[in-house]
């Protein structure tokens, strides 16, 4: 049972970590520090709770923000996958680690979480932000931390909901695909 729930720990913070890449990183690395709820002092992924990982995270936020206020680019987009991607397996990797599991699982669940984060989030926010006007528009970034951030952090408190978070990315994603095929499907009919 354990490992099913380091699993599922794992695999929510690899989902918020989909959504967004670099908050959850920190806000997991913060709560490891403080060994609340994961701890990864004594295993290969320790790095991801000390300072230099997390400052390098920082850094990255950083750059990430200036990039996308001077607009986004296809190039961007890949970039951010790649992170989330990466950061998404080290995560489920180093939560089955925390309890001496084999790390294979962790780093599977981590990349497929992340995925689906990752296009969850951007399917919803494009249709999002295409009905928005451009100072709505500009509050769409907090609205994806704070549920990067909400996603990881209830994920690492209590690992059971990470199946919510996961469903519930899943069903946006599948929702989103059905609006446009139906979207389509109208504009066939006006023919």
């Amino acid at each position: 049972m354990e490992f099913v729930l380091d699993l599922l720990q794992g695999a929510g913070i690899a989902a918020g970590i989909g959504i967004r890449p670099f908050l959850p990183v920190l806000l997991v690395g913060a709560l490891a520090s403080a060994d609340l709820g994961v701890d990864f002092d004594g295993t290969s992924f320790a790095f991801l709770e000390e300072w230099p990982f997390l400052l390098a995270v920082l850094v990255l936020v950083s750059i990430g923000e200036l990039v996308r206020r001077r607009g986004e680019s296809q190039v961007l987009v890949w970039m951010l996958l790649a992170m989330a991607l990466v950061l998404g397996a080290l995560q489920g990797a180093g939560s089955l680690a925390d309890h001496d599991h084999p790390i294979v699982p962790g780093i599977v669940a981590g990349v497929l979480a992340a995925a689906l984060g990752f296009y969850a989030a951007l399917t919803l926010f494009g249709r999002v932000q295409r009905r928005l006007d451009p100072e709505a528009q500009s509050v769409l970034p907090l609205y994806g931390e704070a549920a990067a951030l909400a996603a990881a952090g209830l994920s690492v408190l209590f690992p059971p909901l990470a199946i919510l978070v996961i469903a519930g990315l899943a069903w946006l994603l599948a929702g989103g695909r059905r609006r446009a095929g139906e979207k389509y499907a109208g504009l066939r009919i006006l023919r």
